[in-house]
């Protein structure tokens, strides 16, 4: 009982612990920015990049109602950028939309929980 008993309570521990070392990317700002008849979104972001294996990897701009209208793939790991920043150009904008929202994604989470709103100006 007592061999079995260890093995489970170390295995029970681990993940436990799993889930705090997850970490999402945190979005710092993200500004939105009229260029010409669409717009420019600009995102920073953070997160403990450790290389090729685990990075932020993208982000997505999603309308009032969650539906995504643009995507930022984030093609390389910034280990040694962090925040950074990078936008999304010439993203058309539904007609009437006064607010969008920013989420941002890891190549090991997943999606975050968090959105950012942005409130858009016309």
């Amino acid at each position: 009982m007592r061999q079995i008993a260890f093995p489970l309570a170390a295995a029970l521990a681990v993940s436990l612990a799993v889930p705090a070392l997850a970490h999402e990317p945190e979005i710092r700002t993200a500004v939105a920015t009229k260029s010409g008849m669409s717009w420019r979104v600009d995102v920073t972001l953070e997160h403990p990049d450790t290389g090729w294996d685990h990075y932020a990897d993208g982000w997505e701009v999603l309308d009032a109602d969650g539906k995504r209208i643009g995507y930022r793939l984030l093609h390389h790991p910034h280990v040694n950028e962090q925040p950074f920043t990078r936008s999304l150009t010439n993203l058309d904008l539904p007609d009437g939309t006064r607010r969008i929202q920013i989420r941002a994604h890891c190549s090991v989470d997943g999606w975050g929980d968090k959105t950012v709103r942005v409130d858009i100006d016309p």
